[in-house]
C-alpha cells in the first residue's frame, strides 16, 4: 500500500474492533499492533531506496480519526514520521492529538533533516508507538526521549519482532560496523549447480531469476570473486521494470578485467571479515554474495552468513561430477554440520526459494 490516506485496518476483534478504529483513543495492544503492522508494510515500499538510512514507515491517527501514512524518502527527503505529518496538514487534518506509529525510534539529531523527535512533539502528537528502538549512537534511546521530555507518551516495542527483521541490516549495521550478509545460492534438487562442463545457465526459471533482480535492488552492495567475473562476465545489475532507484555497488575479490560488464566495480582483497569491515565503513548495509562456490564457502565457514537465499530447480544432473554449491572441505562430520532454521518457502514458477538462517543461540 502507497504512503498517504489510508483506511483503519482489520483489528480482529470484530465489534470491539470496530469500536477501537473509531475511538483511537481506547485503542489496545491488538489495535497498536494492527497500525504498527501497516507501518512496516509502508516501509517495505521505499526498501532500498533509502540506504545508507533505514526504511522506515510511519502510521499517523489524528484527534478526528484520519489516518496518514508516510515512509522515509531516498537521502536529504523526509523521513517517515515528518512525511505522515506533512500528509495530515496537506489534507487539512490537525496532527494535534493524534497518535504516530513509527517502524523506528524518531530520530534527535539534525542531520539532511531535522530532528523527527523535535517535530514531532511541535505538532503536539499526543502518543508515540515505537517498533524497535535505534541503536546508533545518535539516537540510542534519545529520541523517545525527547518527546517523554515534551510530555508525550512513549510505547516502545509493538510488533518489534516484524520491524527487527524488517530492518535487520540497519540494525545490524549499527551495532556491529559490518552489513547483512545475504549468500544467493541456486542448484538443483541433487545440490548441484553446474555441469561438469561449468555450463549452468539456466539452472532456475524466469520467476527466481527476476526474484534475483528483486534481491539485488534491495541490496546495497552485490560481490562475487573474480574467477566467476572471468568465466560468466556477469553485469550485476538489477534489472526490473520500472528500474529500481538505484544500482547496487558492484563488489569484486580480486581484480576485475577492465572490459567485464561488471565494469565500474569496487576490487577488495583479504579475508572475508576483512571485506565486510570495509564495506560496512562505505556504508553498505546489505551485501548480497553471489558466488561463485569458492567464495560461498569462504563466507559460509567463516560463520559470517546472516541469510542464506537458496533457488532449488526441480532438475537432477543425476551423477556425483556436477559442481557443488561450496568449493572447500566441509563439516568432517555429522556433529559439526551447520544447522540453521528455515524462515521462509515460496514457490516462484516451478522453482522453490528457501530462506535459511543461522539457529538461535540457546
Amino acid at each position: 500500500m502507497a504512503p498517504g490516506r489510508m483506511t483503519p485496518p482489520d483489528t480482529g476483534a470484530g465489534a470491539e474492533g470496530a469500536c477501537v478504529a473509531a475511538q483511537w483513543t481506547s485503542v489496545e495492544t491488538v489495535g497498536d499492533r494492527a497500525w504498527m503492522l501497516r507501518a512496516v508494510d509502508l516501509a517495505e515500499h521505499v526498501r532500498g531506496a533509502t540506504s545508507p538510512n533505514p526504511w522506515v514507515g510511519a502510521v499517523l491517527v489524528t484527534a478526528s480519526g484520519a489516518v496518514h501514512g508516510g515512509a522515509t524518502a531516498p537521502p536529504g527527503g523526509a523521513h517517515a514520521e515528518v512525511a505522515a505529518l506533512e500528509r495530515a496538514r496537506a489534507a487539512g487534518d490537525d496532527p494535534g492529538g493524534s497518535t504516530l506509529y513509527t517502524t523506528l525510534e524518531p530520530c534527535a539529531h539534525a542531520g539532511r533533516t531535522g530532528p523527527c523527535a523535535d517535530a514531532v512533539a511541535a505538532a503536539g502528537v499526543r502518543r508515540v508507538v515505537v517498533g524497535v528502538l535505534d541503536p546508533d549512537p545518535q539516537v540510542a534511546g534519545r529520541g523517545a526521549a525527547t518527546l517523554r521530555a515534551a510530555g508525550v507518551e512513549v510505547v516502545v516495542g509493538v510488533a518489534a519482532e516484524a520491524v527487527d527483521e524488517q530492518l535487520a541490516p540497519y540494525l545490524k549495521h549499527r551495532r556491529t560496523g559490518r552489513p547483512w550478509v545475504v549468500l544467493k545460492l541456486a542448484a538443483t534438487a541433487d545440490g548441484r549447480t553446474a555441469a561438469p562442463d561449468g555450463s549452468s545457465r539456466w539452472i532456475t526459471g524466469a520467476a527466481a531469476r527476476l526474484d534475483v533482480h528483486r534481491l539485488r535492488a534491495q541490496s546495497d552492495a552485490v560481490l562475487v570473486g573474480a574467477g566467476t567475473v572471468r568465466a560468466d562476465d556477469p553485469e550485476l545489475r538489477a534489472r526490473l521494470d520500472p528500474p529500481p532507484a538505484r544500482q547496487p555497488l558492484r563488489v569484486v575479490l580480486g581484480a576485475a578485467p577492465p572490459a567485464a560488464r561488471v565494469q565500474p566495480a569496487v576490487s577488495l582483497s583479504g579475508a572475508p571479515g576483512e571485506v565486510l569491515d570495509e564495506l560496512g565503513r562505505r556504508g553498505v548495509l546489505q551485501v548480497l554474495v553471489e558466488g561463485g562456490a569458492g567464495v560461498a564457502h569462504a563466507f559460509h565457514a567463516a560463520r559470517l552468513v546472516d541469510r542464506y537465499v537458496l533457488y532449488v530447480a526441480p532438475a537432477f544432473f543425476g551423477g556425483d561430477d556436477g559442481r557443488p554449491l561450496f568449493a572447500g572441505p566441509g563439516a568432517p562430520t555429522i556433529d559439526d554440520v551447520w544447522r540453521g532454521r528455515l524462515v521462509s518457502v515460496a514457490r516462484l514458477g516451478d522453482d522453490v526459494r528457501l530462506d535459511l538462517a543461522p539457529a538461535v543461540a540457546a
